[in-house]
């Protein structure tokens, strides 16, 4: 690609014993772009996702963000440059209200440390303040500022779907990760959810989607990348990897 991407995967394997769960993965993210992900189930997608993210360590090859190794960097490292994961299933801290969930997506951002936060310091109370108006801002681009103050755990899944994705908003993320963002959603929870994600990108917000859906990713995906077995059979566009025979026998069904 000719712009510099944000991310940049390359010769990535991760093993578990001697089985390869993905295994010589290259792919590029530019800024601003909506990179998708997907392939059968046991491509090796979540477990890339995760690699990505940090909460899995390659056994091989390198992650760079924005043209820095993050490989070593644990999830929350990873998270204080600017990567902010969704996962597909529901993660909601209960005992807390949907308010309060959303701004812990902002904690790995904080500077004013627990001394402040213990003795109350005026940096610390700047910098709830900002997280607040930061959740509220979240909040609203996902829909849920009716639901601010109610306890997260009792909304229903759709509703909890969009809590995760508030609260790594309220982090501020340049790289979004989403794995499965659309299961077990409705068709007008779907669609509300393509446009969301389109405004994000619109916003310049760069965006991995591993996504099973297909009609979701060709909405949304400026490249795709498609996995098989581990590996990488097919990059491009859209339309360049659904007219590839490998991608219509291994993941698409039928002829291209």
């Amino acid at each position: 690609m000719d712009v510099v991407p944000l991310l940049s995967v390359a010769g990535l394997a991760r093993r578990f014993g001697g089985v390869y769960a993905v295994r010589h993965v290259d792919l590029d993210v530019a800024p601003g772009e909506t990179h998708a992900v997907i392939g059968p189930n046991g491509a090796g997608k979540s477990t890339l996702f995760r690699v990505i993210g940090g909460q899995l360590r390659a056994s091989a090859g390198s992650v760079r963000f924005d043209g820095a190794p993050v490989d070593r960097l644990p999830a929350h490292r990873r998270a204080r440059l600017g990567i902010a994961a969704v996962f597909q299933e529901a993660r909601v801290f209960r005992g807390m209200t949907v308010r309060e969930n959303v701004m812990t997506g902002a904690h790995a951002s904080t500077t004013a440390g627990p001394v402040a936060a213990v003795l109350r310091l005026a940096r610390h109370r700047r910098e709830e303040r900002e997280i607040g108006d930061r959740a509220a801002t979240a909040l609203s681009e996902v829909g849920l500022d009716d639901w601010a103050d109610r306890p997260a755990d009792a909304l229903p899944i759709g509703q909890q779907r969009a809590l995760q994705l508030a609260r790594a908003l309220c982090a501020r993320p340049r790289l979004l990760l989403l794995d499965e963002p659309a299961s077990g959603l409705r068709a007008a929870e779907r669609a509300a959810l393509a446009e969301l994600i389109e405004r994000l990108r619109a916003g310049g917000l760069s965006i991995v989607l591993v996504e099973h859906d297909v009609g979701f990713v060709a909405r949304l995906a400026d490249r795709v990348t498609v996995l098989e077995l581990g590996q990488v059979i097919a990059s491009g566009s859209f339309a360049s990897v659904r007219a590839d025979p490998r991608v219509a026998r291994a993941y698409l069904g039928g002829a291209a």
